[in-house]
């Protein structure tokens, strides 16, 4: 949550105060946060996301990433929600964002419509998010986990913060880890999440490195090659195609991901490195083999991810709109 540093001659006392900060945030969510406050929630949430998801099949997938977007840049607060406009250039509108799908803040926009003629002002659109993604997992087929509330929307959203934030495509293990270590991830932890890639697709332009010219990556699967290179070769006119990160069951959340990758079928040059780095081989090893595994592991760990940066009530706010700041409303 936080990324301060401590000489070895930090006093115990200043340390104990950290910890006890730090505690502090996790401690304010519960899963009831909304019981008295708005009754409804979980169903408005459910029976929104139910019907996105049956009208739009990517939205679980777009959800998910929107989620972890968010997360990982200073917290689940709800900021890479934010618009730009003509004073601030906002987290979703930097180069590593710009593919991250409208479907998923539509649906954050259509349950804080249906929220806010419930119990006006009460659900913070962070809390939405990380509610709309469980549900979302779970439709498609993913494990059940714990989604604590009481986020509050935070105050600042800056896309110049985005890089070095958000892990790319051509980094290595280490320095992904790197990312998901300030965030206090495991390396296990990391490989579970990556398995979010079991659902959702990716555009040609993030693994176009990988099909053609002298660099080409002779490692994919040949056939899997050939068939990329056919969708993607006018990817450089036309950055809208796409294809499945998971290309055997695209729509399923499942370990197939993880199978894949000991096939040559990794999409990404950091899904395929997963395999490859003798740090995280052992994990996708397991998870290909232990589904059941992969949704324990994976579970705990997006609990854990919905905990990363809470923001309070004197750090945040609760938005009247999801997509802009309170005190810009005119």
């Amino acid at each position: 949550m936080s990324n301060m540093q401590f000489s070895r001659v930090t006093s115990p006392f200043v340390l104990l105060f950290f910890i006890v900060v730090v505690s502090a945030d996790v401690a304010i969510l519960r899963t009831d946060y909304y019981q008295k406050t708005c009754p409804d929630f979980n169903r408005i949430v459910r029976e929104a996301v139910t019907a996105k998801q049956l009208q739009q099949p990517t939205t679980a997938a777009g959800t998910l990433r929107l989620f972890f977007h968010d997360c990982f840049l200073e917290g689940c607060d709800a900021s890479v929600l934010i618009a730009t406009n003509s004073f601030n250039k906002a987290e979703r509108d930097d180069d590593l964002n710009d593919s991250l799908p409208g479907d998923a803040f539509d649906i954050v926009a259509r349950i804080k419509t249906a929220l806010e003629l419930s119990c006006p002002g009460v659900v913070s659109c962070a809390d939405i998010l990380a509610q709309a993604t469980r549900d979302l997992v779970t439709m498609v087929g993913g494990p059940y986990f714990d989604v604590k509330l009481g986020r509050k929307d935070g105050l600042e959203s800056k896309a110049h913060k985005v890089r070095g934030n958000v892990p790319m495509a051509n980094q290595t293990v280490h320095d992904i880890h790197g990312m998901f270590k300030k965030n206090g991830f495991s390396l296990r932890e990391m490989v579970a999440l990556s398995g979010a890639h079991t659902i959702g697709f990716s555009h040609c332009k993030e693994f176009a490195d990988r099909l053609y010219g002298s660099r080409a990556d002779k490692e994919i699967n040949p056939r899997f090659a050939a068939a990329l290179k056919d969708l993607c070769k006018n990817h450089t006119v036309d950055d809208t195609i796409a294809a499945f990160n998971d290309v055997m069951t695209p729509g399923k959340f499942d370990n197939m991901y993880f199978k894949n990758l000991k096939r040559g079928l990794g999409l990404l040059a950091s899904d395929h490195i997963l395999i490859k780095d003798n740090s995280t081989k052992p994990f996708v090893d397991l998870y290909a083999t232990n589904e059941t595994a992969f949704f324990e592991d994976f579970a705990r760990a997006m609990e854990k991810l919905g905990t990363v940066g809470v923001k309070d009530d004197k750090q945040g706010e609760v938005r009247r709109r999801c997509d802009h700041f309170n005190n810009l409303d005119v």
